[in-house]
């Protein structure tokens, strides 16, 4: 639902900003209200006075509106939005927003926005398909932007689009979609855990894996973005992964044993948990208090299981709570998931497999089946960030029944 909402449009210099136009009457007469800020080049395609006739407010365009000392605050307008649309971007305007050249009103307006931001490119095909065009594009992506391309909705992980923009009936839908999700999990609170484990061998040492945290975190993003109040329980990642919702709340372990034990602290009082962790199934049998080192050609350390997490909480889990899982497989992914979704007492398990190029460990992107007693759906390759969203609306049709 878009009424009352308020809505930043930035235009810039594209042949497509008359399209700006219908944009603001879609957006006006679904009650929202709707300020245009546009760059220079942007009034060289459409009068800022037809913007103003059809928004009933002064189009913003300078940082200076008189010559008296009064001037447009970006950090108001940032504050103020519910939301932030650049329809049309351009290849240039995508380019400074990528690299934070705030050289004009509608730049240090998107740097100071609070509220999620959508980009609809606007240029020709080659220009969309350049590779400092792609790696611009992925860059915003990677700040959390939105971005809307022709035939798609959000961005594909391909960037397939053609390059003009998406017509403005659509890139309405898309801002409606959003916000019809918004607060679908309000008052819920969510259990989810991310990253790897790091099981000692001696103070330098450990045993250990790839994941990098990132699915975990997309889906304590758009956990908290629908209202949840999130506990993520997170293992060493990255210092450059950092969450950015102040709904979550953010723990930080080491071990399969110490995730363990936060995961029993916290799952009582959750209504749901969200197992994406790859959690180390054995850990070292001792760990050495100094360093070991090199005696010989052979070296051998015994391994013992850690402590189930799934399980446990599979066990713990009351009628009013829901559990779901992750399996990454190499071979036998269905059969595996099935097996791993009625052990574990899972509501759905989300499978994903390191044969399918692009999904796994380290990566922006992922592919997944989402495996329930119902049956199982199967997804396309996507942005981390996307494949949150569809696992959370599964989530949400189980938590809101």
């Amino acid at each position: 639902m878009l009424q009352g909402k308020k809505i930043v449009l930035g235009i810039t210099g594209s042949i497509a900003a008359y399209k700006s136009c219908l944009i603001i009457r879609q957006l006006i007469k679904k009650g929202a209200e709707v300020q245009v800020v546009i760059t220079p080049a942007g009034k060289e395609f459409i009068t800022p006075i037809t913007l103003s006739a059809l928004t009933s407010k002064p189009v913003i365009s300078e940082f200076f509106s008189q010559r008296d000392g009064t001037w447009h605050s970006h950090v108001d307008l940032g504050l103020w939005a519910d939301a932030m649309l650049i329809a049309p971007a351009t290849a240039a305007t995508i380019g400074k927003m990528a690299n934070g050249i705030a050289d004009n009103m509608l730049i240090t307006t998107y740097l100071s926005m609070k509220a999620p931001v959508f980009v609809a490119p606007a240029m020709d095909l080659d220009m969309y398909a350049h590779p400092s065009t792609q790696q611009n594009l992925k860059t915003l992506q990677a700040y959390g932007n939105h971005i809307i391309e022709p035939g798609t909705g959000f961005l594909a992980s391909k960037l397939e689009g053609k390059g003009r923009m998406e017509e403005p009936e659509n890139i309405v839908a898309c801002l409606e979609r959003f916000f019809d999700v918004q607060g679908s999990m309000k008052g819920k609170k969510v259990l989810i855990t991310a990253g790897p484990t790091y099981e000692k061998i001696d103070p330098v040492r450990f045993i250990g894996n790839y994941s990098s945290g990132k699915m975990g975190f997309a889906l304590a993003e758009e956990c908290a973005r629908r209202g949840a109040q999130v506990e993520l329980v997170c293992g060493p990642v990255s210092a450059s992964m950092q969450t950015v919702s102040p709904l979550i709340h953010r723990v930080n372990v080491e071990s399969a044993k110490e995730m363990h034990q936060a995961c029993l602290e916290l799952y009582p009082a959750m209504d749901t948990a969200i197992l994406c962790a790859a959690v180390a199934d054995f850990a070292p049998e001792s760990i050495a208090d100094q360093k070991i080192k090199r005696t010989g050609y052979d070296m051998t350390i015994r391994l013992v299981p850690n402590p189930d997490i799934a399980a446990a909480l599979g066990k713990m889990k009351k009628d009013s709570q829901t559990l779901v899982g992750f399996a990454l497989e190499t071979h036998d992914e269905a059969a595996h998931a099935q097996e791993k979704l009625a052990r574990k007492n899972f509501d759905f398990i989300v499978l994903n497999s390191l044969n399918d190029e692009g999904a796994g460990f380290q990566t922006d992107t992922n592919k997944i089946s989402i495996i329930s007693t119902e049956g199982k759906e199967d997804f396309p390759l996507k942005p981390k960030a996307e494949v949150a969203k569809d696992i959370v609306d599964r989530l949400t049709q189980l938590v809101m029944r």
